[in-house]
């Protein structure tokens, strides 16, 4: 499970920005976790829990928000939704298109900090 070394490197940033703001807990952190990422968001929660403990963010919440992934298609001038990475064709009009423009994302959107004096 790679997940837990993902969150490892999420906590560890976490905890930096913590010290730098003078925090004394962490209230939730949310990621952006693509389709394609290769992180699976089940596994992710499920390793929550070990990733933090003993940590300034142990008891904080996870929000992950999943980003479908997609291509631009040249056909239809626009973005479109896709499923797999081996089939990147346009659902739309079928052109192949190695564009990829998101669902790759794993990263910290947020972390809330309890920093005394900022409510």
């Amino acid at each position: 499970m790679h997940e837990l070394g993902l969150l490892r490197s999420v906590v560890t940033a976490v905890e930096r920005a913590a010290a730098t703001a003078g925090a004394t807990g962490v209230e939730a952190v949310g990621l952006r976790v693509g389709t394609l990422s290769g992180a699976e968001p089940l596994a992710l929660e499920g390793a929550w829990p070990m990733a933090t403990a003993e940590t300034v963010v142990a008891g904080a919440r996870l929000e992950i928000e999943t980003v479908q992934a997609a291509i631009w298609c040249p056909g239809c001038a626009c973005d479109q939704p896709v499923d797999e990475f081996y089939a990147l064709l346009c659902p739309v009009c079928g052109t192949p298109s190695g564009n990829l423009v998101r669902g790759r994302e794993f990263a910290v959107a947020f972390a809330d900090l309890g920093v005394p004096g900022h409510d």
